[in-house]
């Protein structure tokens, strides 16, 4: 298998953002958008009154600390300029590309089209979609899920942009339906850190907030590359650093936007010396950070004893916590240089992070998906806690733990309801003010979801947005599953994948972006999100809409649920999808922390959610933060000789793909390629370019990705590198983590096998 692309190497950069970055917003702008309504829309991002960033989740600063030149970064500047796209796709273009036509296309290519602008049906037998009205579109669904011998039948996805207002009204109108079976991309993310934070500090999110991050002492990044997946995260750590703060990268690859960092907002920093950024790097084996965070608390033991009182906040440990001393036994009986080996870090460095560590009070710990796509993922992120803990690091200005949400408002999805198990007391609230009685069983996350297609058991597949057969584990199965299904139906802004790989019979229902003017009948109407802080602000687009046709997402709603529901059902449905105040009345009755809501979101900045860890008040069975004990990494399989990790690149943002471009890594032209040691690739005779063959081997089953270029890459040995969504065909469907069913897409262990030099081609 050839690839369809040749990579193109060179020296990756040692700078993130900068000049560079400000040429490729202007020239994603020049390439998708007209000049004028793009720079005018991103005078408009994530401004006080403006509208919320559609890409990344991480917070905006308060109001008078918000730039006016580039209150944004280089992803969210692509996504302004990937939703505002001139290009439109109309009936005659899929009059000319049959279904096999466009399965041969990239996926860089269908999201180039431009936008989705009219329903589109394809039936049974058909190769084309074809125009279908909203109407008629509303009824087939009914029809269809009505035909269901039972609502669990169905999964309703949703995408991690889905503002609160649509989520809420998503949520309620599933569970009117019958259901509980709302999966969205959290269970693929960070539904490990919702589990392991809630056991241990009462709350599955971030305890603290934007302006704790200059404060701090020391920030450890673990399991993250904030110059793609979160860029504007640079602009706080550079505050950090000018304050005297110390950072320490934890991860198996040297991202460039840990190293050094040109503030695009402060141009004249274009010239002198950059930001650097981290003090000390510590690149471990691929799932080594456990043993490290066990080893580092082993050091800070060793030096409690021997200064009692000075290292650990022995104060805060017996007001706050439980479960300490149980934590020393098990820290004594464990071996330090059998811990510092398993990580794959040198002594040195990891003695050095623990200094910082025993000096420091004002310690923030973040992670991604390095962290949470793992099998052991729950325990490693159970014992960043235990640091944080016995350090006294929460609940303190500059201080605590930060999982960075990468979506723009999944988090504020969860808060909604979408979740496949709300706890009752949501429930109750949601049975009363909306007058039915929700349904008891717990529902299907991602996976269940994946196999309940594949079993057969699922006959209905929605997604309220999002690219569901991409970002999903075990490609193969998902999409053996999708296909099964009688009904298939998006709601998408752009062509993607998903509407590829469909049902029987598939709809797509083109939405409004967030960029656009969504105006009703009463007039405009303004949505809300939540941050990865847990801040809720409003976001209203001033576009106009590429097409007279679209509907709002709120607007796609509510005209299913009275489809579908019937004109019995007594919701207001119609009076929720003119009116956005009546929904926000309707969360405010039903979720805590959301008291006037209509009033205070309305304040420039908005408000923040009640965060129990932020305020050292721990909503656990005890009411304390809980010390435990995890167990260390799950066995490898000896005979493997490699462990495999999927990344983004520098010119995506989650499945879209903007581009071929991994600037900071040094790679473009394509996306086909597999990063390797340059020992590995000695021992297995390969040089840059080779044509190689990774095979996973999970539960007797093999998974094979073929035809990827070999790129020499500094990452440690034993380990490799391949971009997702394309290693995605790796990940075994039940390599996921124990407790949160998180697929483990950085932990896969892979056969590799050269099949012809690059020079051959």
């Amino acid at each position: 298998m050839q690839p369809k692309r040749k990579v193109k190497i060179s020296t990756p950069a040692e700078t993130a953002a900068g000049l560079k970055s400000i040429q490729t917003v202007a020239y994603r702008i020049w390439e998708e958008t007209h000049i004028g309504k793009g720079v005018k829309t991103l005078f408009k991002l994530n401004q006080p009154e403006g509208l919320d960033c559609p890409s990344c989740a991480w917070p905006d600063p308060d109001a008078k600390d918000v730039s006016k030149i580039a209150e944004y970064c280089e992803n969210g500047a692509k996504a302004i300029a990937w939703e505002s796209s001139v290009n439109k796709i109309e009936a005659s273009f899929f009059q000319q590309h049959s279904i096999n036509d466009l399965l041969e296309k990239s996926d860089h290519w269908l999201e180039k089209q431009g936008r989705l602008t009219q329903p589109m049906v394809i039936r049974e037998d058909q190769d084309h979609y074809s125009p279908i009205s909203w109407k008629d579109a509303f009824n087939l669904l009914a029809e269809k899920l009505q035909a269901l011998d039972h609502p669990d039948q169905a999964i309703f996805y949703t995408s991690g942009r889905t503002s609160n207002e649509a989520a809420f009204l998503y949520q309620c109108f599933v569970r009117q339906f019958g259901t509980n079976n709302l999966p969205d991309c959290s269970n693929m993310c960070h539904e490990a850190s919702g589990k392991a934070l809630t056991e241990t500090v009462g709350i599955g999110k971030a305890s603290v907030i934007l302006n704790d991050i200059p404060k701090a002492e020391l920030l450890i990044v673990m399991g993250q590359n904030p110059g793609t997946n979160a860029p504007r995260m640079l602009t706080a750590m550079e505050k950090l650093k000018q304050n005297g703060g110390k950072i320490v990268s934890v991860n198996p690859l040297p991202e460039t936007g840990l190293l050094q960092f040109r503030n695009p907002q402060k141009p004249w920093g274009f010239i002198g010396k950059p930001t650097a950024i981290h003090d000390l790097h510590l690149q471990v084996k691929v799932n080594g950070d456990l043993p490290l965070l066990k080893a580092l608390l082993k050091l800070l033991l060793e030096a409690e004893k021997l200064q009692p009182g000075k290292v650990f906040d022995q104060a805060f440990i017996l007001e706050k916590t439980s479960g300490y001393q149980a934590l020393i036994s098990h820290l004594e009986q464990l071996n330090l240089k059998e811990l510092i080996q398993e990580t794959g870090v040198p002594e040195s460095h990891v003695r050095e992070l623990a200094e910082m560590l025993i000096a420091k009070k004002r310690i923030i710990i973040a992670w991604a998906m390095g962290i949470t796509q793992h099998r052991n993922a729950e325990n490693t992120i159970r014992e960043i806690v235990n640091i944080l803990l016995v350090k006294g690091s929460i609940g303190k200005a500059g201080a605590g733990t930060l999982p960075v949400r990468g979506h723009s408002n999944v988090q504020g999805d969860r808060t909604m309801g979408i979740w496949e198990k709300m706890p009752k007391s949501f429930m109750q609230r949601l049975g009363k003010v909306f007058d039915f009685q929700p349904p008891e069983k717990e529902g299907v996350h991602a996976v269940g979801a994946i196999h309940a297609m594949a079993e057969g058991k699922a006959k209905i597949f929605m997604g309220m947005g999002g690219n569901f057969a991409l970002a999903a584990p075990d490609t193969a199965k998902v999409f053996d599953g999708l296909k099964q299904c009688t009904l298939t139906l998006h709601v998408s802004t752009k062509l993607n994948r998903s509407h590829l790989i469909h049902g029987k019979t598939a709809l797509i229902l083109p939405c409004l972006g967030r960029t656009e003017s969504d105006i009703s009948s009463l007039g405009p109407q303004f949505v809300t999100t939540e941050d990865t802080a847990g801040r809720v602000r409003m976001s209203h687009g001033d576009l106009e809409p590429v097409s007279p046709t679209l509907k709002s997402e709120v607007g796609i709603i509510c005209d299913m649920a009275r489809a579908v529901l019937g004109k019995s059902n007594t919701s207001d449905w119609e009076g929720m999808k003119e009116n956005y105040d009546l929904i926000r009345e309707k969360i405010e009755a039903v979720i805590p922390g959301f008291e006037r809501y209509n009033e205070n979101v309305r304040k420039i900045g908005g408000f923040y959610l009640p965060n129990g860890a932020r305020e050292m008040k721990f909503n656990t069975p005890d009411r304390k933060a809980q010390l435990t004990i995890n167990p260390l990494n799950p066995t490898r399989q000896p005979e493997t000789p490699f462990i495999l990790m999927t990344v983004r690149s520098h010119d995506q943002f989650n499945t879209s793909i903007y581009g071929y471009d991994d600037r900071y890594r040094g790679i473009s032209n394509s996306r086909e390629v597999v990063m390797m040691n340059t020992d590995d690739m000695k021992n297995y005779n390969c040089t840059a370019g080779d044509l190689v063959k990774l095979t996973s081997i999970f539960a007797g089953k093999k998974r094979v990705l073929e035809g990827f270029q070999v790129v020499p890459y500094n990452i440690p040995s034993g380990c490799l590198s391949v971009y997702f969504p394309e290693g995605n065909v790796l990940v075994a469907l039940d390599n996921n983590s124990v407790e949160s069913h998180c697929p483990a897409s950085k932990y896969i262990e892979v056969f590799l096998e050269k099949l012809s030099d690059g020079r051959d081609r």
